[in-house]
């Protein structure tokens, strides 16, 4: 338990001192908008670049784990949005927003972070090649449910253009691009190129942790809090659960490699969340405070995965 603890305590204390600093006003609240635009749009995608082009990514793609993984999510977007309209008694647009809220991962700001400090640099090629198809998976299934249902859609093909310039215009899949295209075709940086890409990789996880932090100065608890509970569960509990039993009992992945995958699902809810809720103005409020619960709550429910991925 003290090994679990000195791996996530670094990781807290930098959110709570980004918390701090905004709370008491040491940091400007707008600027942590720009360091997470910082974070990822510039250092993020050198870090996966660098990280893609110095590993062997081909034999890091292991479908036993990238399918678990998303099936978990899959699953657990169908149960929260049969929970939110049998349950919360939503109309059928704003549960698929609040089920999107308990799907997506927070991959980059917390989840590369946890993972490298958990397991160190060797868990970077696995863990990548199941965030290079993050957001293009999720956000393209969440558009299409959501126009799918709502009453006011537009036409799918409009819906599937949406989704992929949003896609697109990520840099984060700028960087995993370049950096495959990068390691297959054999390119090697010559010493400042290498020391450049080094630096900022370097920067990724205390500037990324103090902007999370920050950033929950936002959040507010609301009356949607008990929905958002039920979606922190789902997220925080289920998701890596269901990849934890297909990754181990169905695939018989080894756990060295399965944890890497099982605890990415353990993460918290990334503010993508929030910005699918704004964009169709549906379920907002239980959008944010997913957001807030589970950030809070993953430093109690990540330290419960480590200590299971470790048994």
């Amino acid at each position: 338990m003290l090994a679990i603890i000195t791996v996530i305590a670094p990781v807290f204390a930098l959110m709570a001192l980004g918390y701090g600093a905004v709370r008491f006003r040491l940091f400007p609240a707008d600027g942590i908008k720009s360091l997470i635009a910082f974070v990822n749009n510039f250092a993020t995608p050198c870090l996966l670049f660098h990280s893609l082009l110095t590993s062997d990514f081909r034999s890091a793609f292991n479908l036993s784990i990238i399918v678990p993984f998303y099936a978990g999510a899959l699953i657990c977007f169908a149960l929260g949005i049969f929970i939110a309209i049998k349950f919360f008694r939503n109309r059928p647009g704003e549960g698929v927003s609040a089920a999107f809220s308990g799907t997506f991962t927070n991959t980059v700001l917390v989840g590369l972070p946890i993972i490298q400090r958990a397991y160190g640099p060797e868990a970077l090629p696995v863990t990548l090649s199941i965030i290079g198809l993050h957001g293009a998976i999720l956000l393209t299934i969440g558009m299409l449910t959501m126009e799918l249902v709502r009453r006011d859609g537009q036409s799918l093909g409009k819906t599937l253009i949406v989704a992929g310039k949003r896609v697109g215009s990520n840099p984060l899949i700028w960087g995993i691009a370049a950096g495959m295209i990068a390691s297959f075709a054999g390119v090697t940086l010559i010493e400042p190129a290498e020391a450049f890409f080094v630096m900022m990789s370097q920067a990724v996880v205390p500037a990324a942790l103090f902007g999370v932090g920050g950033a929950l100065n936002e959040y507010k608890l609301s009356d949607s809090w008990k929905h958002a509970l039920v979606a922190s569960s789902i997220k925080l509990i289920l998701h890596p659960a269901i990849a934890y039993g297909l990754m181990i009992w169905v695939f018989h992945v080894d756990m060295a490699i399965a944890r890497y995958g099982i605890l990415l699902s353990a993460m918290p809810v990334g503010v993508n969340a929030y910005i699918f809720a704004t964009y169709y103005n549906r379920s907002v409020s239980v959008a944010t405070n997913t957001v807030l619960i589970t950030t809070l709550a993953s430093a109690v429910t990540i330290s419960g995965w480590l200590y299971i991925l470790s048994l």
